[in-house]
């Protein structure tokens, strides 16, 4: 497979980019700055510049085409303001979805954050992330020309994944390793039967493909 990351350099990214190359698949990541090119390089995927808070819905198809899956992960990051909230975790989001769409890229997975709600409430800037969040999922889930999968993980550790999670439509609050955030993802990437579903994840005692495997109903 050809596989698509926006936000390639992130923790996640990284990680989803060394398992994807470790298999086999031809893996190319987004990034804003090109001075992480050579993270991507040494993660086993082909770095494409491109700023998703300026590039247009065509310059992003254009990165697409060819691509048999395509996965957003990026993200404005905790140090990010109020601003950079709707540029990156929402309107990002929605370009990256568009240009799947123009580009003929069926599958495609958003990672989220338990939480995410167009209607959650407040001012503070985790409340801002949270509804952009939110916002960007329920424009996902619009596009009939997408077999999305949402996946909305707990709270993030840098622990060392254990391969053993939880992986259901609700399941509480927990942490989760980035290891393990970035396992599910790369069986996600593989099992098209999961489209269609808002999914919730957490560390638990089902290994990643039974995990998934169950969700998508084998």
């Amino acid at each position: 497979m050809r596989i698509v990351i926006a936000g390639g350099h992130g923790q996640i990214a990284l990680r989803l980019e060394r398992l994807l190359a470790a298999r086999g698949d031809e893996v190319a990541g987004i990034i804003r700055k090109a001075e992480q090119a050579d993270d991507l390089r040494e993660a086993g995927a082909e770095p494409v510049v491109l700023d998703l808070e300026s590039a247009s819905v065509d310059e992003v198809a254009d990165r697409l085409r060819g691509a048999d899956a395509a996965v957003f992960a990026a993200g404005a990051g905790p140090g990010s303001g109020v601003a950079r909230k709707d540029t990156v975790d929402k309107a990002a989001a929605v370009l990256f979805a568009d240009a799947a769409v123009k580009a003929g890229v069926r599958r495609f997975v958003i990672v989220s954050s338990m939480g995410a709600d167009p209607r959650h409430q407040g001012d503070e800037i985790f409340d801002v992330y949270l509804r952009a969040k939110g916002e960007a999922d329920a424009y996902v889930r619009g596009l009939d020309d997408l077999d999305w999968t949402i996946l909305r993980p707990g709270q993030l550790t840098d622990d060392a994944g254990t391969g053993l999670v939880r992986l259901e439509a609700r399941t509480g609050r927990g942490p989760i390793p980035r290891d393990d955030v970035a396992a599910v993802l790369a069986e996600l990437v593989d099992t098209s039967a999961t489209a269609g579903l808002t999914l919730e994840l957490i560390s638990g005692s089902a290994p990643v493909s039974v995990a998934v495997k169950s969700v998508a109903g084998n």
